[in-house]
């Protein structure tokens, strides 16, 4: 096979796309498996043997992958094992709430090195959420991407919906800290980033649909999958299900208004959660819709899943699970910061 743009399954036409593109599907491979050898990874990735011979010496002379030993002998000479360093690039979570502001920071096997909240910033604008991630840079230099989760509609990283937080209203994010801190930078809604993280814990070749359901202290969310992919909608405002009317004078969000109560839901609560049950049913028909279960427990989806029946006929009704939101978010955010890492956009 000859070199060059020749070894990539699909051809990027710039010569450092070429090369961008390779970088990545090692760095993929080596971070899928413990090591692998230069001919595993040929095979493997369908590059020619002196091109990923090439490409490893660079990456081993950065410091990027490290020698693992050698591979079992077979009769020949031992071939050098690879592994990737996961501490070679380090990436940051942030997502904002209310009251506070949490953040992780971790490495490219997604192990925390370190855990953290700050201050709600949603209230008072982009300054205090500078200070935070500026000084996180400052004590880890070696952070080189950026995700950032918000209770709001984003599009290419611009807020363009975030009821309450006027500060932040049509904010293009990822360009005010790309600009302003040197690395790429990924925002994203909270919901989006929470669906992507239950999906990254529980994958399934069958590429189901999944839906993710929040009522939330911001207003009430959904994070929408279908067939394995994440749906945005035609301007990225897709899952804000406050606005699906559901009675002749109230939407989603005034139903649910004065229907939680501390550990339960009133009736009324519970027929309009079913309702939006129905709706998700009839559209795209998903496999499971997931709750924060801190807001759903099991006596509470058995309950909405038995009301659901009045409205769509049972063989039809997706599995209603509980799972931990919070750990799904910064999962999620944590993907799409690895992914950053694995692409080389912040070489």
């Amino acid at each position: 096979m000859a070199k060059g743009a020749n070894d990539i399954n699909e051809r990027p036409t710039h010569p450092n796309d070429v090369k961008n593109e390779i970088f990545r599907r090692i760095r993929e491979a080596l971070l899928a498996a413990s090591s692998a050898t230069k001919a595993e990874l040929s095979q493997q990735l369908g590059i020619s043997f002196p091109t990923v011979g090439k490409f490893l010496s660079r990456m081993e002379k950065e410091g990027e992958v490290r020698l693992a030993g050698l591979d079992d002998s077979s009769g020949g000479r031992r071939a050098n094992r690879y592994a990737y360093n996961p501490e070679f690039s380090l990436g940051l979570a942030v997502f904002l709430e209310k009251a506070e502001t949490n953040y992780t920071i971790f490495n490219c096997m997604g192990e925390a090195k370190e855990q953290g909240s700050g201050p709600g910033v949603l209230a008072d604008g982009v300054r205090g959420l500078s200070d935070l991630i500026e000084g996180l840079l400052a004590r880890f230099p070696k952070l080189c991407s950026l995700a950032i989760g918000v209770p709001g509609a984003v599009n290419n990283g611009r807020i363009i919906y975030i009821p309450s937080y006027e500060a932040f209203h049509q904010f293009d994010m990822k360009s005010y800290f790309e600009e302003r801190l040197g690395i790429p930078v990924v925002v994203e809604n909270d919901m989006n980033a929470a669906i992507l993280g239950y999906h990254a814990r529980r994958p399934d070749a069958d590429l189901p649909s999944r839906v993710y359901v929040l009522f939330g202290k911001n207003g009430a969310g959904a994070g929408i999958m279908v067939g394995g992919a994440l749906v945005r909608g035609n301007t990225s405002f897709s899952g804000e299900i406050s606005f699906i009317p559901q009675y002749d004078d109230r939407n989603f969000l005034k139903a649910l208004d004065q229907a939680i109560v501390p550990g339960d839901m009133t009736p009324e609560g519970i027929d309009a959660v079913s309702r939006l049950v129905a709706a998700f049913t009839a559209m795209i028909n998903p496999r499971t819709i997931v709750f924060d279960r801190d807001e759903a427990n099991e006596d509470l989806l058995s309950r909405i899943a038995r009301r659901s029946t009045d409205y769509v006929p049972r063989e039809h009704l997706p599995e209603l699970v509980a799972s931990d939101w919070r750990q799904d978010y910064l999962l999620g955010l944590q993907t799409l910061g690895l992914g950053l890492i694995v692409s080389g956009a912040h070489n």
